[in-house]
């Protein structure tokens, strides 16, 4: 069990409300809302580095992953890729990655 930390949060006397008819856990209900919010932001922000990478990783996602793989020895690439899976991506300039067709 993760350890627990007792913080303190102000909340609408309404919202407080709404939560106790829907969850008999006050806590738990607030950590689970919590930890699907951090996640929601987590992926927007991942969704917005792809959309705009740094102009440094730029040159290299030009690249592409098939570039990568094709300089490393067929010992490595069969331990850390599986190649038959996924789907072919290119970058595009100002439009970021898109699926290649197969």
């Amino acid at each position: 069990m993760p350890a627990l930390e007792r913080v303190t949060v102000t909340l609408p006397a309404d919202l407080v409300h709404d939560i106790d008819r829907q969850a008999t856990n006050r806590s738990r209900f607030v950590a689970e809302a919590i930890r699907r919010e951090l996640d929601r932001l987590r992926r927007e922000a991942l969704h917005l580095s792809l959309a705009n990478p740094h102009p440094e990783t730029a040159g290299a996602a030009a690249h592409g992953l098939q570039d990568w793989v094709d300089g490393l020895p067929e010992e490595d690439v069969e331990a850390l890729l599986n190649t038959a899976q996924g789907r072919p991506l290119r970058w595009v300039e100002g439009q970021g990655w898109i699926e290649e067709p197969a």
